[in-house]
């Protein structure tokens, strides 16, 4: 039976529960310090920005093919816009983020972006061996942040 304090928390009944109380306090605070250190060096707010940049990317790039040789205007504006967009989000991203990183994670993302909306919206067959290289992209993609230097990690 556990024993309960008199008049004070129910839950906190051996050193056991307060121990897990300090854990979770203690896993909190440093989540809490992750999250503060991340926000503080604008990482995350560089990396939504390069998102942006890829997916504005990929959708010009797209359009580019529906606008026909730019003869089709709707589709032109969209893919002036789009590339507008793109190329001012990457320029935001390339002040804290080295450039050889920048682009390879632009052209790694952006080239399985545009193949999978090209596959699905203009009928691009893509076989085993695009598949692959595509995969191989990304895999590169990877390493190089995960363990080059020169990520400025």
């Amino acid at each position: 039976m556990p024993k309960f304090v008199a008049k004070g928390n129910p839950f906190a009944t051996t050193g056991k529960a307060k121990t897990a109380q300090k854990l979770k306090v203690s896993a909190a605070r440093r989540a809490s310090k992750i999250g503060r250190i991340w926000c503080a060096t604008g990482s995350g707010m560089n990396y939504l920005m390069l998102a942006i940049a890829i997916v504005a990317e990929a959708c010009a790039t797209t359009a580019m093919k529906q606008s026909d040789g730019f003869t089709r205007m709707p589709w032109t504006l969209v893919t002036v816009i789009g590339y507008g967009i793109a190329f001012y989000f990457l320029s935001l991203t390339l002040r804290t983020i080295p450039v050889g990183i920048a682009y390879a994670i632009w052209s790694g993302v952006g080239i399985v972006l545009i193949s999978t909306a090209a596959w699905a919206f203009q009928g691009q067959k893509l076989d085993a061996a695009a598949m692959i290289g595509m995969g191989l992209i990304v895999t590169g993609v990877i390493v190089m942040n995960a363990f080059s230097n020169a990520s400025g990690h």
